[in-house]
């Protein structure tokens, strides 16, 4: 080695000699070229007090050849040499704190010598990050590890580490494609400890939706949706399997029942042939259920129920046939969520189409009408037998209702309402009207009908409600001091509610085939699900909160309240239509009782703004947003024009709107109900209600009661008593 190289060698140990020099170098390596000012700021040195100090350190690193100026950018950066100087320095930082070797506990479950180089490949390979930036980060987590001295790591801390040097560097993006997913171990441990939820197959099931929830926040969602969902501005249905299924499913038993359960195609068992008798077709729509239940998230509707079944029991024994529907009825009460839509009198665009049975049977549906309305009353018989100490709630039944009835029509409505009455599921649709003939409702309450093109069959049969997203309307009031700036907020709340909507259409469109084996299952090169023909809905959440809010008055008591909540539906529909017009998907509007929302957004506005400024329903303990039409006794008795107005909001929300009369403790004769429900439908344009009313029931005696009771009247057990209701109302 020369003299000169000797000399050159000393400056360059000189200059790392100092803590300040170290930095300034460190900084150039991590950050890149940096200004002047910038390098000061970053090492926190006073400008007036620390000038001179920091300007020796750094003319002694360019006399060392270890930094460059750029005369154009007005920045200073690191030579070859400099970087160099900079991995030696790092490498004797490495052996001087690596007393032993740091060991791993790796996702494979071994246990692995440290690498830095893992964490670089997994910033490219996952994160997609430049390989330059990869270095840099990986190198930063591998030092703060070193420092922390702790005896073995695990892949998750390691992950942690990693994060947390992406947000310092404000490099956010990358962390949210890094960031793993999953519980953490206090909440996995309250799910083993609470066990599963009501509705959920395991504790498995409720952990891996948490995943998918994240996934969906992180990676799939747009960034201001997720937001939204998060604040509380909306609330995104169904996160845990926004990618993966639709949330509703409306059947079309006519495909099975012609060609029988082809399950090949979705890889589990042999096909089931097509049924010949009244109990296999009941057993194979049961397998449907069962199959479809996998791929949707929610509810599935078993659209025209005793019209497409009436064939199969011409010429069967009654009791047979009641025997083999209680049957079937209970099953999907223990197994799948349900509606069963019930018509009392064959439509006449039925009577033309044909028929789907045993082989021997021909004709048309409307050559089976005696068969269809024997049963609608035997299933109402079924679920009346079922009823006696507890109601029956699921599966939720769907009776349209017709105006051109007769004396056979009468009986069954009547057996409705007296289920009804007692506390059952019953939803009473109106299907009068010219346009309403082909209409259908989910089990949630949303409405379909023909779309533009006016097929019946393909815009409301084997179609899905492939998503939800709920807007909190009142939220948008609290954020506005005037009507337009409300109206502006409502806008872009719906802009982002269909963008995410869409998404989701998007996705299942691409991945039906792979992410819904069964729904998209053949018959003759026609598919079963129509998701190009499915819709999504957008929910309205508080809109009678907001108008009072904004007005200061009373909804019943003020013209000019009511008359904003109309102009506020009118506002969100004309825009929703201007939307789908635009996009590729169908996006319905909707007022229904939607679990979880309603309860979940007003929480949050109540958080955020104080009790004392929130519209709300309900207690401060258990708050709720109104999102359905609540019709009392004497309102239908002393009709006041918030029936109207709410008659006007139902005719602007295309999926629909739910209208309830709570019964309370009171008894009612089914004669009086149907006469409500008919004079609602007709005066009003109600599309549809139900009746509700809360029944305690008591295990110890078996006996239950109207009312919500704190002692059984009976037994006097206090501990046994069990509330029942419908839950979304």
């Amino acid at each position: 080695m020369s003299s000169q190289q000797r000399i050159k060698g000393v400056k360059v140990l000189k200059a790392v000699s100092s803590p300040v020099r170290l930095g300034i170098l460190s900084l150039l390596f991590d950050r890149g070229p940096l200004s002047y000012t910038e390098l000061m700021n970053m090492l926190k040195m006073n400008p007036s007090r620390d000038a001179g100090r920091f300007a020796y350190h750094l003319k002694f690193l360019l006399k060392a050849d270890l930094v460059e100026a750029d005369v154009e950018s007005k920045k200073y950066r690191l030579t070859e040499l400099g970087r160099m100087v900079i991995n030696v320095a790092e490498e004797i930082e490495k052996k001087g704190l690596r007393a032993q070797k740091i060991l791993v506990r790796t996702s494979r479950y071994s246990l692995e010598e440290f690498d830095v180089n893992r964490i670089t490949n997994s910033l490219i390979k996952e994160a997609n990050m430049p390989a330059d930036l990869a270095q840099k980060v990986a190198k930063e987590t591998e030092k703060r590890l070193l420092k922390s001295r702790i005896k073995y790591l695990t892949a998750p801390l390691i992950r942690e580490v990693v994060n947390a040097v992406l947000i310092e560097r404000g490099l956010e993006e990358y962390r949210h494609k890094l960031t793993r997913l999953g519980l953490p171990v206090h909440d996995v441990t309250a799910l083993m400890l609470n066990g599963k939820k009501p509705g959920r197959s395991s504790i498995y099931e409720d952990a891996g939706r948490t995943v998918f929830e994240e996934y969906t926040l992180l990676n799939v969602l747009p960034r201001d949706a997720s937001d939204a969902h998060l604040s509380g501005n909306m609330h995104i249905h169904g996160l845990g399997c926004w990618m993966l299924k639709p949330s509703e499913v409306i059947h079309d038993l006519r495909f099975f029942l012609k060609d029988g359960l082809k399950l090949e195609s979705a890889g589990h068992l042999p096909s089931f042939p097509p049924p010949k008798s009244f109990e296999a077709a009941l057993t194979l729509i049961h397998n449907v259920c069962l199959h479809s239940a996998k791929e949707v998230d929610g509810a599935q509707t078993l659209a025209y129920f005793n019209i497409f079944l009436a064939p199969f029991i011409r010429g069967v024994e009654r009791d047979r046939v009641k025997e083999a529907l209680r049957l079937f009825i209970l099953n999907l009460s223990h197994h799948v969520e349900a509606s069963i839509d019930l018509e009392p009198k064959t439509p006449s665009f039925m009577e033309n189409i044909p028929a789907v049975g045993d082989a021997e049977v021909t004709g048309y549906y409307g050559d089976f009408a005696e068969e269809s309305q024997l049963l609608a009353k035997l299933t109402f018989e079924v679920i009346a037998e079922e009823s006696t100490a507890v109601p029956l709630i699921n599966p939720t039944v769907t009776v349209k209702m017709r105006e051109d009835t007769c004396l056979d029509n009468e009986e069954v409505l009547m057996q409705a309402h007296s289920l009804a009455s007692q506390g059952c599921a019953i939803n009473f649709a109106n299907i009068g009207g010219e346009d309403a003939g082909h209409r259908l409702f989910s089990t949630f309450g949303c409405k379909l009908d023909a779309g533009s093109g006016g097929d019946w069959e393909v815009d409301t049969l084997r179609t899905a409600m492939l998503g939800y997203v709920t807007v909190n309307v009142p939220r948008c009031a609290y954020e506005s001091d005037e009507a337009a700036k409300f109206h502006e907020n409502l806008k872009n709340r719906l802009e982002i509610a269909a963008h995410a909507l869409d998404i989701k259409y998007k996705g299942l469109i691409n991945g039906g085939q792979r992410l819904l084996p069964f729904l998209t299952q053949k018959s003759g090169g026609d598919r079963y699900l129509r998701i190009e023909n499915s819709a999504s809905v957008i929910n309205l959440a508080g809109v009678m909160e907001s108008a009072e809010y904004l007005h200061s008055r009373s909804w019943r008591e003020s013209d000019d309240v009511q008359g904003f909540a109309l102009e506020t539906v009118k506002l969100a529909s004309e825009f929703l239509e201007r939307a789908c017009r635009r996009g590729s998907s169908r996006i319905f509007l909707s007022i229904l009782p939607l679990s979880e929302a309603p309860e979940r957004l007003a929480r949050l506005d109540i958080e955020k703004y104080g009790v004392s400024r929130v519209r709300f329903q309900g207690t401060r303990e258990n708050p709720y947003y109104s999102t359905l039409s609540r019709i009392t006794f004497s309102e239908i008795e002393n009709p006041s024009k918030a029936l109207v107005i709410e008659g006007k909001i139902c005719k602007l929300l295309s999926g629909g709107s739910l209208a309830v009369i709570d019964l309370e403790e009171n008894l009612h004769e089914p004669s009086e109900l149907l006469s409500i429900s008919r004079r609602l439908m007709k005066d009003y344009g109600l599309e549809l209600l139900t009746y509700i009313r809360h029944i305690t029931y008591c295990h110890n005696c078996g006996k239950s009661w109207f009312g919500l009771l704190r002692k059984c009247p009976s037994c006097g057990n206090v501990s046994a008593l069990t509330q029942i209701y419908r839950h979304s109302i």
